[in-house]
């Protein structure tokens, strides 16, 4: 089956903006007056806002709101995001887009984050105009692995999932492009840290490896 659509997770795939969060809760950290460690740090991973809000009443005894606290981190969140000189896309990944865009490849975004981070950087970065469509999972009931998200992104790109191809970064990702039996490419970069690939049917570490002609042989 020919390759019609191709369905992109965005952190860790089109941006990373795992070091902009980390800046943002420690200067929340700072600003809270607590010292947290880097173990504890590493525990929230994949946790929503909320609950690593309420960790840190609970584990330092705070009077704040998980609300108050998550206002404050989604302030510098925003200040870095729009600041950080550091802060740009993933290489290699705008040409990819382009390049899918003008073979006539539908696209569209599937990622876990909410729709406001979404458009900040879909504006931010000028890719509205490549995009068919946006699915936020945080909108969703499920979550990946669940393959809810890309189960919804196939119908949204009216295409079959045999003629989909989903890029992923994480484990849970992959897992859920598999259960929604969509071919999965794994981008592996040097900030996906002890994720697996094993259940990926391609993985790279340069975007170029994602060009049509060197994927047509799993799609003819």
């Amino acid at each position: 089956m020919p390759l019609k659509a191709v369905l992109f997770d965005m952190d860790g795939v089109i941006v990373d903006t795992e070091p902009l969060h980390k800046k943002a809760y420690f200067k929340t950290f700072d600003e809270l007056e607590i010292e947290v460690s880097a173990d504890l740090y590493s525990s929230f991973t994949g946790a929503s806002t909320k609950k690593v809000c309420e960790t840190l009443i609970n584990q330092f005894n705070l009077k704040h709101s998980h609300e108050d606290i998550a206002a404050i981190k989604r302030s510098h969140f925003k200040d870095y995001f729009y600041n950080d000189e550091e802060f740009d896309l993933i290489p290699g990944v705008k040409t990819l887009i382009e390049h899918y865009y003008h073979n006539g490849i539908k696209l569209i975004l599937a990622s876990s984050a909410t729709m406001t981070t979404i458009n900040m950087v879909f504006e931010k970065f000028d890719l509205e105009k490549y995009f068919g469509g946006k699915i936020s999972g945080a909108d969703l009931k499920e979550s990946k692995p669940h393959p809810e998200v890309f189960q919804i992104a196939a119908k949204l790109a009216q295409e079959p999932t045999e003629n989909c191809m989903v890029i992923e970064d994480s484990t849970n990702g992959i897992l859920a492009a598999k259960r929604a039996g969509i071919f999965c490419a794994a981008y592996k970069s040097l900030h996906s840290l002890n994720q697996s690939y094993d259940l990926a049917d391609i993985v790279v570490s340069d975007y170029n490896e994602l060009f049509l002609d060197k994927i047509s042989g799993y799609f003819s």
